[in-house]
């Protein structure tokens, strides 16, 4: 009679555990790329776009100016007591984005 081995599951789930990382260990060193490439690649994608997202704040400035210069109009119209303060924060918005597209041009130089 031929005496049949009892299989240890814990076992065998530690030892493929260790053998699918050690293909997963190798794979990657296989598939490594140098990480100074793929910054300056980062790098150079980001400052290409810095020009027509500058362009987009502006337009989205210019944007607010008209819908600000319209509410303040009405509000003029109306005879409201507030409009210099709803004419200061809309003013105040528009320059913020123009200030900030130029101050981080200036401080990143691109």
């Amino acid at each position: 009679m031929k005496k049949i081995r009892k299989i240890n599951t814990c076992q065998v789930l530690a030892k493929g555990l260790l053998l699918t990382g050690l293909m997963l260990a190798v794979a990657t060193l296989g598939h490594a790329q140098n990480g100074n490439a793929g910054i300056d690649a980062a790098n150079s994608e980001v400052r290409s776009y810095f020009n027509s997202g500058t362009q987009l704040m502006y337009a989205i400035g210019a944007i607010l100016g008209l819908i600000g210069a319209i509410k303040v109009y009405q509000k003029w119209n109306n005879g409201d007591q507030d409009t210099s303060k709803v004419a200061s924060a809309w003013f105040g918005s528009c320059v913020f984005l123009v200030i900030v597209a130029t101050v981080i041009r200036s401080f990143f130089g691109i």
